[in-house]
C-alpha cells in the first residue's frame, strides 16, 4: 500500500515531469522519498513513531544510532521501478 502510493506520487512529483517548477518538484520529490524511506523500513518507522523526526536524526550521528541515514531519492526511485 505504501509502495503503491509512493510510486503514484513519485511519478507525479518527479522533477523530469515538472520542468517548469523544477526546484519545487525536486524539494517535493526529496520529501516524498525521505518519507518513503522511513515508512518502508520498520526500524526507522518505529523510531519516527516514538520520537518523531528527532528520533531519526538523533542528537548524534544517525548511523551510530543504527538508522543508517537516508538513502538518496535516486536510490529509492531505482528500487521501486
Amino acid at each position: 500500500e505504501v509502495r503503491k502510493a509512493y510510486r503514484k506520487l513519485a511519478l507525479k512529483l518527479h522533477p523530469d515531469k515538472n520542468p517548469r517548477n523544477r526546484e519545487e518538484a525536486e524539494a517535493a520529490f526529496k520529501t516524498l522519498s525521505e518519507a518513503y524511506d522511513v515508512l518502508s523500513d520498520p526500524s526507522k518507522r518505529q523510531a519516527y513513531d516514538c520520537y518523531g523526526a528527532e528520533g531519526l536524526a538523533g542528537h548524534g550521528d544517525a548511523e551510530d544510532a543504527g538508522f543508517g541515514g537516508f538513502r538518496s531519492a535516486e536510490d529509492i526511485f531505482a528500487e521501486v521501478f
